[in-house]
């Protein structure tokens, strides 16, 4: 008889297809809406071609068209904005915010097929949006960017705002993390201890309760302050609103984190993320500003370690779980819905779904690392000592 037992099939495959050529349809955060107002134009690279985003002198809007102009292919972006129009730098045509060449300064007439692409934008939170949609339809009734009350109020400080591309990854590596409890304790150095998502229509919600980690410092974890309760949603494909509720102290520490993505190629996308925190009793605005700025280097650093992870790792299709890991492979039917035409969009990618992992070996197990690694600790420094 072979010592390989019949069941055994082998060594497992990874499957590591190509990732979609398509983008994702939906509502894409493209920055802080006051940083396009500044009077020039924008170029943005995003859904494998060049954008740019302008602000009407007249109407105060901000409108996305297609970065080249369907003159002769100058960059709108080098160009100047002239009233409610955006000019192009090689010949001064003018386009509108809806597309429509708006005037030809040396020409009699303007060709009726002068257009080019105009984005439907949207202004949220304080924060651009564009929507995307490879069949051109508008957004669907009720899919739209919830309004985070705190962006408007004198109560929280203002955004802070981080921008980073990661190239060498598709969109889907980020969003995987919705489901991937374990990795917060290995990557982010977080103690889960409750962990539960849910996922219905176009929005997908992970809810999670952590503790500090005794053996990590406040500039390794999050969570080093105190008991930390999390209910981050995507909203649509790439944009992630996580409330938290910090315990410092006798005090609870409210923030609001934004996760938020757009593609550039298929294997590459812009990463951005930011923080509001709400003031204490007391608080100023300067102490505001700074527990935001504190809130928003802890993310940074977290996803400075997600994007290590993600620059050295394989696109895996088929994934190898285990008991204690989350629901991989239904976040990505739920994600799917985004990237097929939307007559195919089935009931098994929208229909709500809910999965609660038991995070009792997961605890008891890390439990005992802490202590053995602070127990290492006590017995370096009693050496040291003598």
């Amino acid at each position: 008889m072979s010592a390989r037992s019949g069941t055994d099939h082998g060594p497992r495959t990874i499957e590591a297809g190509a990732p979609p050529t398509r983008y994702a349809r939906g509502w894409h955060c493209l920055g802080l809406a006051a940083d396009f107002k500044d009077g020039r134009p924008h170029e943005i690279e995003a859904f494998g071609t060049k954008l740019v985003v302008f602000q009407a002198e007249g109407t105060g809007r901000l409108h996305v068209l297609d970065a080249y102009c369907p003159h002769m292919g100058g960059n709108l972006a080098d160009g100047t904005i002239k009233g409610d129009a955006l000019a192009c730098p090689f010949h001064d045509w003018r386009w509108g915010g809806d597309g429509r060449c708006a005037g030809i300064p040396y020409a009699h007439r303007v060709p009726r097929r002068a257009r080019t692409r105009a984005w439907r934008t949207l202004e949220e939170n304080k924060q651009l949006f564009v929507w995307h949609d490879p069949q051109g339809a508008s957004p669907p009734e009720g899919v739209t960017i919830p309004r985070i009350e705190g962006a408007f109020s004198g109560e929280w400080s203002d955004w802070t705002w981080h921008t980073l591309r990661i190239d060498g990854a598709n969109c889907r590596e980020i969003v995987d993390n919705v489901v991937d409890m374990a990795h917060f304790f290995y990557v982010h150095h977080s103690f889960p201890t409750y962990f539960k998502n849910v996922f219905e229509g176009h929005v997908a919600t992970q809810y999670m309760t952590s503790d500090p980690r005794e053996d990590m410092t406040a500039a390794d974890t999050l969570s080093a302050q105190g008991r930390l309760r999390s209910e981050a949603s995507y909203h649509g494909p790439s944009y992630m609103i996580d409330h938290l509720w910090t315990e410092v102290g006798d005090a609870t520490v409210e923030t609001v984190l934004i996760n938020c993505h757009y593609p550039v190629a298929p294997d590459a996308f812009v990463l951005q993320y930011g923080a509001l925190v709400k003031k204490l009793p007391g608080m100023s605005d300067e102490e505001a500003a700074q527990a935001a700025a504190q809130a928003s280097e802890g993310l940074a650093a977290g996803f400075e370690e997600d994007v290590a992870i993600w620059r050295n790792k394989t696109r895996i299709d088929n994934p190898l779980l285990c008991d204690q890991d989350g629901p991989v492979y239904q976040l990505r039917r739920w994600y799917e819905q985004f990237y097929v035409d939307a007559e195919e969009v089935g009931a098994e990618m929208t229909d709500r779904f809910e999965f609660e992992i038991d995070t009792e070996r997961a605890v008891t197990v890390w439990r005992a690392e802490v202590e053995a690694n602070l127990a290492s600790r006590r017995d370096a420094a009693t050496a040291g000592e003598g």
